[in-house]
C-alpha cells in the first residue's frame, strides 16, 4: 500500500506540468457541470422561489407519477424515440459512406472543396438552417414547391404538415453534421496501414473490395465506440433544431422532451415537475449507454470501458 501511495505522489510529481494544465479544465466541470446539478433536488419538492430550494416542501416521487399519468408526455415520449431513431438509422451511417467516398477520390483539389463544403453547415445556426428550410419549402415561393407546380403536382406546405415534419428534421441533421461527422472517419482511415492496400491490389483486389476488407474493419473500433455514444444521447432528440422548426400544428409528432421541459419549465413555471422530467431523460439515456456498452462488451472487444 505504502509502496503504491508513493508510487502514486512520485508519478503525480513527474507530470506535475500536466496536471497543472488540468486544473482549469476540472475547475470548469466543478463549477458548470456538477454544482448545478445540486438544483435536482427540485424534482423531489414542491420548488417555491420565496422560500428556495431548501426551504421548499418534499414531496417524494409524486412529480413523476404525475410524469407517468401523463399522457402528454407518453407522446412526447414516443416522439423522442422515434425522431431519435430515425436520425440512428439514416443519419449515423452517412459521415461513414461520405469518408469511404472521400477516401477513394484521389484528384486533392477536387477532395478539399467537397471536404470544405460538406463542413461548412455545421457552423451555421439552426436559427439561420430553419430560415433557409422555410424560404426553401414555402408555398408560395419556395423552390421545391416552385417544382411541383412545374410537373402538374399542387403545393405542399410543407411546414404545418405533420408527415413532413420528421423526416424534414432527419434530412437537415444530416447535411448539417454529414461532413462535420466524417471528420473523425478520415482520420481513422489516415492511420490505415498502406501496405495493406498495397498487398490487396497485388492480390488483385480492387478498391471496392479493398474498402470492405481492409478499411471498414479498420474502422470499426471507431464506429461501434461512436455508436455506443449516439445511443447514449438517444433522448435527446435534438432541441434547436425542433425548437425552431416546430409549431403548434406540428406538436403531435414533432414535441419531445427537452421541448417539453422548456415550455413546462420556463413558459408555465412549472420548475419541479419540468426538473423530474429532465431527470428522468437523464436517467433513462445512461441506463441505455450501460446498457449498450455491456452488449458490445459480450460480442466484441470494443467497449468504452
Amino acid at each position: 500500500m505504502d509502496l503504491a501511495r508513493r508510487g502514486l505522489w512520485r508519478s503525480m510529481l513527474l507530470y506535475r506540468g500536466l496536471l497543472i494544465m488540468l486544473l482549469p479544465a476540472i475547475a470548469w466541470f466543478l463549477i458548470f457541470e456538477y454544482y448545478p446539478m445540486y438544483g435536482v433536488i427540485i424534482a423531489f419538492k414542491k420548488y417555491r422561489i420565496l422560500e428556495g430550494i431548501m426551504g421548499s416542501p418534499w414531496v417524494g416521487f409524486d412529480n413523476f407519477e404525475r410524469l407517468f399519468r401523463s399522457p402528454q408526455f407518453l407522446n412526447v415520449f414516443r416522439n423522442t424515440i422515434l425522431i431519435s431513431f430515425y436520425k440512428i438509422i439514416f443519419g449515423f451511417p452517412a459521415p461513414i459512406i461520405l469518408a469511404l467516398l472521400l477516401n477513394e477520390v484521389r484528384a486533392r483539389h477536387f477532395k478539399k472543396v467537397v471536404q470544405t463544403i460538406s463542413y461548412l453547415p455545421h457552423f451555421i445556426s439552426w436559427v439561420v438552417i430553419a430560415a433557409l428550410i422555410r424560404q426553401l419549402l414555402s408555398p408560395t415561393s419556395g423552390v421545391v414547391n416552385y417544382f411541383l407546380i412545374m410537373v402538374g403536382m399542387e403545393p405542399v406546405n410543407f411546414m404545418i404538415e405533420p408527415g413532413f415534419f420528421r423526416p424534414m428534421i432527419v434530412v437537415a441533421n444530416i447535411w448539417k453534421d454529414v461532413g462535420w461527422g466524417s471528420i473523425i472517419y478520415l482520420a481513422a482511415i489516415s492511420s490505415i496501414d498502406p501496405q495493406l492496400y498495397e498487398a490487396a491490389t497485388v492480390d488483385g483486389a480492387g478498391r471496392f473490395r479493398q474498402a470492405i476488407s481492409i478499411t471498414l474493419p479498420s474502422l470499426a473500433p471507431v464506429i461501434v465506440i461512436l455508436f455506443i455514444l449516439r445511443v447514449g444521447f438517444l433522448m435527446n432528440a435534438g432541441f434547436e433544431e425542433i425548437f425552431n422548426l416546430y409549431n403548434p400544428i406540428t406538436y403531435e409528432v414533432g414535441d419531445i422532451i427537452d421541448t417539453y421541459v422548456y415550455r413546462i419549465g420556463l413558459v408555465e413555471f412549472d420548475y419541479s415537475y419540468s426538473t423530474a422530467i429532465g431527470l428522468f431523460k437523464n436517467v433513462l439515456g445512461l441506463l441505455m449507454l450501460l446498457f449498450t456498452n455491456a452488449i458490445v462488451n459480450r460480442f466484441s472487444e470494443y467497449g468504452i470501458w
